[in-house]
């Protein structure tokens, strides 16, 4: 084994294959290996993090599971109340996957300015409205506080904003109609406390969020009448599951739904990276395979003569293929410790400064999102070095068939 050892180290030194004929093709194998790992690295912490932010922000805006009234007939706005008077609500006790309820009601109003106007979903919310999932998207301003006395307070997006042309500490009318037709409708003023950008279109474009008393005063509701509950789970993985678990546990009269049969569209699309991620990692690893069989198959050739002085020293088949399976590794080695310098390092400068932006209108977020999981690069390398390695003892093989005579006499 040391005789092995020590033959092996030698023939990895850069000396040996720097003014051979292997040279560059062994700068290709480690250069592909580091290309791929690079590839991988970014494909899947962008992929993942892309997945993960799109959905938060859906949550943030929606809440993971929408328990209302099934006569709304899955209408952006609340037409029939539902009583906060539920087993649920404040707290899920049956179903301990539950993290948070809180209750919403939303109508829909036009904001009229002296100079545009637009249409809006008014978003009421209330005490319990958990503002932690917001607070990430407020640019400007602070956050209402809805605890006590009605107020007039609202933040709107930055988009609405830039559109009507207000700014932190302006109040706007806004009109909302009535469902009885031939009814003038109502009208309310409120005062931008905060400016949000979730960069997310759907729903800068339309939401602004103030206190649900306003539409229950609109709507002529009680005061323990509200539109719907939005549940947060603490495993969104699961998140199907526990909806048919909260399902269960609701009276008949209420409908319960998650976010991924509200946004099907936009969680379909999302799955489409699954595969796109699958695709990466399949061609990233053949490519760097191949590149690793094609400079083993070189060093082998190159060193023939090296090969035939061994078997007729009398090393086995076996001890002369783990010298060049040895090398092989090494060359490995090189290219994940470059590849992984350079893909964390973009991942990481990605994660701090933002630097490649992307279109919100197409991909609902400004910049490509990054998740970094160490386990997720712990696999990502060890998968990398055991299929390259498995495939490698196939070539290897070749020098079984490689005669000592012949080989000491091989030109």
């Amino acid at each position: 084994m040391n005789l092995e050892y020590f033959i092996a180290k030698r023939l990895i030194t850069a000396k040996d294959y720097k003014s051979s004929i292997s040279a560059p093709i062994i700068k290709i194998a480690i250069s592909a290996i580091a290309i791929g790992i690079i590839m991988m690295l970014v494909s899947v912490a962008t992929g993942i993090g892309l997945q993960q932010k799109i959905r938060d922000k859906v949550s943030a805006f929606n809440g993971q599971i929408i328990i209302s009234n099934y006569d709304n007939n899955n209408s952006e706005v609340t037409l029939i109340p539902v009583s906060k008077k539920q087993e649920f609500y404040p707290n899920f006790k049956s179903v301990p996957e539950v993290s948070h309820v809180q209750a919403i009601a939303s109508k829909a109003g036009i904001i009229r300015t002296e100079n545009a106007f637009e249409g809006i979903i008014f978003k009421g919310v209330g005490a319990d409205y958990d503002w932690n999932n917001i607070k990430e998207y407020l640019v400007e301003g602070k956050l209402p506080d809805f605890s006590n006395l009605l107020n007039e307070d609202v933040i709107i997006s930055k988009f609405l904003a830039d559109r009507l042309g207000l700014k932190i500490g302006d109040s706007f009318n806004t009109f909302f109609i009535k469902e009885e037709q031939g009814k003038m409708p109502n009208s309310r003023r409120f005062r931008i406390t905060g400016i949000f950008n979730s960069g997310f279109q759907n729903f800068d474009a339309t939401y602004i969020i103030g206190d649900i008393r306003h539409i229950q005063r609109i709507n002529k509701w009680a005061p323990d009448q509200v539109g719907a509950f939005e549940v947060f789970v603490k495993d969104f993985d699961n998140i199907k599951m526990i909806g048919n678990q909260i399902y269960e546990q609701t009276s008949s009269g209420l409908d319960t739904k998650t976010i991924i049969e509200k946004y099907g569209y936009i969680f379909d699309w999302l799955q489409l990276f699954d595969f796109n991620i699958i695709v990466i990692l399949a061609v990233m690893i053949l490519v760097a395979t191949i590149n690793m069989v094609v400079a083993l198959l070189v060093l082998i050739l190159e060193r023939t003569q090296m090969i035939g002085v061994l078997k007729a020293l009398g090393a086995n088949n076996w001890a002369v293929r783990k010298i060049f399976l040895y090398n092989a590794f090494y060359l490995i080695i090189r290219g994940l410790f470059w590849g992984n310098l350079i893909g964390i390092s973009i991942l990481l400068i990605q994660q701090q400064f933002g630097v490649i932006r992307l279109n919100p209108e197409n991909y609902y977020v400004n910049q490509a999102p990054v998740y970094i999981n160490w386990v997720y690069v712990v696999l990502l390398n060890l998968m990398t070095v055991t299929i390259c390695f498995v495939v490698l003892l196939i070539p290897s093989y070749i020098i079984t068939k490689i005669s000592p005579v012949k080989a000491i006499r091989f030109d």
